[in-house]
């Protein structure tokens, strides 16, 4: 990776970073999509890059937390999760060979989806949804996290309109996203081994992390929260508008 496309794809990951931590999505869907609609890098590669991150940070934040984990919901989404993280990596790596095409649109697909799904604002339930329904959306979201490093559209969603406390709902979802991470990367791991360029990347783009969060935390954007969501709305369907138009006219070109 030349110097240059190191430093923007360490702009777009500041970029994704300062998004997350004002308004608590996003990191995944941002940095993925922006480095594949920019031809940064595959997306094999950033997906593996987010997940280190994600697990980083996860060993950071989630030990003093555990308490607030509802341990029989989690436990029943994550047999869910980690099986079909694995379906999808293995999913990513044949549709990266045989159709690169098709893996950009669905990955435009999903992050249009994210968008229009955060930015509507989910009604809470008044009583808790059903075990099955855990497991359905773990698969779901595992598939995501191991297709494309960011399992977080389908369980947020969901997640977010139980009738649970918020301090739950954030440890229950960082649990989450810290066990597709790891699954993910540990198959990877096992597998085909991480590469060299994948960890100096992520090496180097955790400080790049740890500086706009704090930076996002001290100098929140002045504008009210809702702004600020449609502003992240609107973003993500840019970027997976433009994630399908690219693949379509691909598509089209290989016809």
């Amino acid at each position: 990776m030349s110097f240059l496309t190191l430093s923007v794809l360490l702009l777009v990951i500041a970029i994704g970073t300062y998004f997350q931590t004002v308004t608590g999505f996003g990191l995944a869907m941002i940095v993925i999509g922006l480095s594949s609609g920019l031809e940064l890098t595959s997306v094999p590669f950033i997906a593996t890059v987010v997940s280190l991150i994600s697990l980083v940070n996860s060993a950071i934040a989630l030990p003093r937390h555990l308490h607030h984990i509802d341990w029989r919901i989690a436990n029943t989404t994550l047999l869910g999760i980690v099986p079909s993280s694995v379906i999808g990596v293995v999913l990513l790596n044949f549709l990266n060979a045989q159709a690169a095409s098709i893996l950009e649109f669905l990955l435009g697909l999903i992050i249009v989806y994210s968008g229009i799904s955060f930015a509507l604002r989910p009604k809470q339930r008044t009583k808790e949804s059903s075990l099955k329904s855990f497991f359905g959306i773990g698969f779901i979201s595992g598939l995501c996290g191991g297709l494309f490093g960011m399992p977080g559209p389908p369980v947020i969603f969901h997640m977010y309109r139980q009738p649970m406390e918020m301090a739950v709902i954030r440890n229950m979802l960082l649990l989450m996203f810290a066990c597709t991470a790891f699954t993910r990367t540990f198959y990877e791991v096992i597998t085909e081994g991480l590469p060299t360029e994948t960890l100096v990347t992520s090496a180097i783009a955790i400080p790049c992390v740890a500086i706009f969060t704090l930076l996002a935390q001290r100098f929140p954007p002045p504008v009210s929260p809702t702004t600020m969501r449609r502003i992240t709305f609107i973003s993500l369907v840019i970027i997976g508008l433009g994630l399908m138009y690219g693949s379509v006219k691909s598509m089209t070109f290989m016809f």
